[in-house]
């Protein structure tokens, strides 16, 4: 037997239907029904994804972005136990409430790198080995959720509760790394690539190599200040200019291509405001007076590091 990520998919697709029916049934959702109905066409996605044809899971995108443009996603009422509770709860477990959040990442080094190649009697795959990583990931998550309620002394059940809360208050959010990311491959499809490609080429001169660098890496995080997702980013730009010119001219590492590229992407992700559910929603938690205070904080960050990746990629790219 072999751990697939289909697995959790199905998983997910599984808490997302609890959600919506506990959407359903919480009568102080004043959008109880087009909530309920956005987060199980959403479920419909993990559950049946490879199943559904093209059209009818297009169809069912536009319908919940419809859901969420005429507000029918909203907030409803959780059962939260009061600031005295929670704080007694606190004390209580002190440092011990970090176990949860360590066991993830823990889980996902183990499994990534001691476990990916792991059989038992010549038979038994433990992991997936395509997806060893997100596999151990999703591994790290149960057991984490698994600890929280033992060292909480809850029921899985309120582990849910928790989960629905916080999918609420991320509201569409949420949809939105998984609907860029796709739009991504469909710019790609289209050969944004190739037009990106035509008119870098056309107007900058990429002979000479620190430029050919500059452009990708800075490209890379532009394009992701414009879509607000990374994934959406790089196979435009790893497409127009990271394969044909560094790749292809340069004779540049792809790996260390694709890796710079991308935390040159992530630096455009810390600086827009698109990529609502990292920037705005957390500002939203936080009850803060200016949505946009998180990227303005983070452009201190963003800009320092996406020069060092610049540095780092015209050094390293033929290792």
């Amino acid at each position: 037997m072999i751990l697939k990520l289909e697995y959790f998919y199905y998983v997910l697709g599984a808490m997302l239907l609890l959600v919506s029916y506990m959407s359903l049934t919480d009568q102080h959702n004043p959008r109880r029904y087009s909530s309920a109905l956005f987060w199980a066409l959403y479920a419909v996605v993990y559950l049946a994804g490879e199943q559904l044809p093209p059209v009818a899971a297009g169809v069912l995108m536009v319908v919940m972005a419809l859901i969420a443009g005429f507000g029918g996603v909203a907030l409803g009422r959780y059962g939260d136990r009061t600031q005295e509770e929670r704080k007694g709860s606190a004390q209580r477990l002190g440092h011990r409430l970090l176990i949860p959040a360590l066991i993830i990442p823990a889980t996902t080094v183990i499994g990534s790198t001691l476990l990916k190649d792991v059989h038992l009697g010549g038979l038994l795959l433990l992991l997936d080995p395509k997806n060893a990583t997100l596999v151990s990931l999703g591994c790290g998550s149960l057991f984490a959720v698994a600890t929280a309620c033992w060292l909480t002394r809850s029921t899985p059940m309120q582990a849910m509760r928790e989960s629905r809360r916080l999918i609420d208050h991320l509201g569409w959010a949420v949809v939105l790394p998984h609907m860029l990311a796709v739009l991504g491959l469909l710019f790609t499809e289209a050969g944004m690539g190739k037009a990106v490609a035509h008119v870098v080429t056309s107007y900058i001169n990429l002979d000479v190599r620190l430029v050919a660098v500059a452009v990708y890496c800075i490209g890379m995080a532009l394009f992701t200040v414009i879509m607000g997702n990374g994934f959406a980013a790089f196979p435009v730009i790893a497409g127009g200019v990271g394969i044909p010119v560094l790749v292809g001219v340069y004779h540049a590492n792809p790996a260390v291509m694709a890796a710079i590229g991308m935390f040159s992407a992530y630096c455009g992700t810390l600086m827009t405001p698109m990529a609502a559910n990292f920037n705005i929603v957390p500002a939203a938690l936080l009850e803060l007076p200016d949505k946009n205070a998180v990227v303005k904080i983070q452009v201190g960050t963003a800009l320092p590091l996406l020069l060092a990746n610049i540095v780092l990629l015209y050094f390293l790219m033929n290792m």
